[in-house]
């Protein structure tokens, strides 16, 4: 049986990635319907990003199993995520980068802080493609409560896979007429439609590499 814990965390990703949209690269669309009745839709190769939820903050303890506010040692947190993409290859290259916004609580002398995070492609809002992890290192100064770090990543994805099928773009971008019997009806609907736009769709997401108990933090704080 999966974990509460287990079950948080899938439902964050999905949360995430049913509310990213089309938040990547957009450029003149893969398909523009502006003519037809009841639709407009655009589309391009490049993949939205975002970050999960319960996984864009962190939060380092001075002593393990003392999970108390007196007891935290440093927070971090992932913001200003953003991409440039190029799809004029045969592979969709999506650049990332966030900021990291972290605070100490004891600012006696200078200190480094490394905190680990993740980069993955997600395809169809559940296939997980790739995953890659690493790190973004803080420099506190003497005395300095708040530092600030970069993190970066990337995506490659194949065109192809990227591409819906011409019989789909075909009855995506029909125009239909006042009158006809589908005018009203969106072709985004229709389940065949709609399986091969998600098979089509990916998504880049980024945020802290998190245990369990870090992530149940998050949840439940």
């Amino acid at each position: 049986m999966m974990s509460t814990r287990n079950r948080l965390f899938s439902v964050a990703v999905l949360a995430v990635v049913a509310a990213a949209g089309l938040a990547g690269c957009r450029t003149k669309g893969e398909i523009v319907v502006d003519e037809g009745v009841g639709i407009t839709a655009v589309r391009t190769r490049c993949p939205a990003v975002g970050i999960p939820d319960y996984t864009g903050d962190i939060t380092l303890f001075r002593s393990p199993g003392n999970r108390t506010a007196s007891n935290i040692d440093v927070v971090a947190a992932m913001t200003n995520i953003r991409s440039q993409c190029s799809e004029s290859s045969d592979q969709v290259y999506a650049a990332v980068s966030f900021d990291v916004l972290a605070r100490r609580t004891d600012t006696q002398g200078a200190r480094q802080v490394s905190l680990p995070y993740f980069v993955t492609v997600l395809r169809g809002g559940r296939a997980v493609i790739t995953k890659r992890v690493g790190s973004v290192t803080l420099n506190f100064a003497d005395g300095q409560e708040r530092a600030q770090a970069r993190g970066e990543g990337s995506a490659y994805i194949d065109r192809a896979e990227a591409t819906l099928p011409a019989d789909i773009r075909d009855r995506i971008m029909r125009k239909r007429k006042a009158g006809d019997t589908d005018a009203a009806l969106d072709p985004l609907a229709d389940p065949e439609v709609k399986a091969a736009v998600e098979r089509a769709t990916f998504e880049v997401l980024a945020g802290f590499q998190l245990d369990e108990n870090q992530l149940a933090y998050n949840a439940t704080r």
